[in-house]
């Protein structure tokens, strides 16, 4: 299993060259992110793909993350506040124009998934989205790995600074977590050429028959 090995290669990068990713590849990791597991379907998150380096500067200042600046891109997943009947309405509408389904066609679906989410309060369903993005931060580390790109998974930073720098608030999202993408520093880093440290299997997992 080729992906076995993808993921022993990677690790959380600390340090990263100046090269930078080809639009290319940040494209097929998008696209996976976008391909990826979504409960109901209906992706209750936004990924911000950010190369400046003067906005990334301003989004880590603070930060003992210095993957913020110090790498080629970073992604941040940005979750619904909440989930809106009007929300859902236009997902359905999405889903039944790309299935060639007649409008309606997808109705039940509609009433069920505006029932449940309507019965919960509005920080129930920022939680549930800010589990779903990350769930698209899962297929975002497989595909870099594939991709031959280092990354970074965050959750040291202030979501509050990235919220008003990137005007999240007003699109009524929220930081959920951070990636940081680019290229290891292998001279700098001292975590590059280390033994990856896992469970054994048999502590880590239990079989039940």
């Amino acid at each position: 299993m080729e992906l076995i090995n993808h993921l022993k290669w990677r690790y959380a990068t600390k340090k990263y060259t100046t090269e930078k990713i080809s639009d290319d590849k940040i494209d097929q990791l998008v696209e996976a992110i976008n391909l990826s597991a979504s409960s109901c379907g209906i992706q209750p998150y936004r990924v911000l793909v950010i190369s400046n380096p003067e906005l990334r500067a301003q989004l880590g200042a603070g930060s003992f993350n210095g993957q913020i600046l110090n790498s080629s891109h970073l992604l941040v997943f940005a979750a619904h506040k909440e989930i809106s009947t009007a929300y859902i309405e236009e997902y359905i509408q999405m889903a039944e124009k790309q299935r060639n389904l007649p409008q309606g066609a997808m109705d039940d679906l509609k009433n069920k998934l505006i029932g449940y989410f309507s019965a919960n309060t509005q920080q129930e369903n920022a939680i549930w989205a800010t589990k779903q993005a990350y769930i698209g931060l899962g297929t975002a580390l497989l595909a870099a790995a594939e991709l031959k790109i280092d990354s970074t998974p965050m959750e040291g930073f202030d979501a509050q600074q990235f919220d008003e720098v990137l005007g999240l608030t007003a699109k009524g999202l929220q930081a959920a977590v951070i990636l940081s993408v680019g290229y290891r520093d292998a001279e700098n880093d001292y975590m590059a050429n280390l033994p990856k440290v896992r469970l054994p299997i048999e502590e880590f997992a239990a079989f039940v028959a």
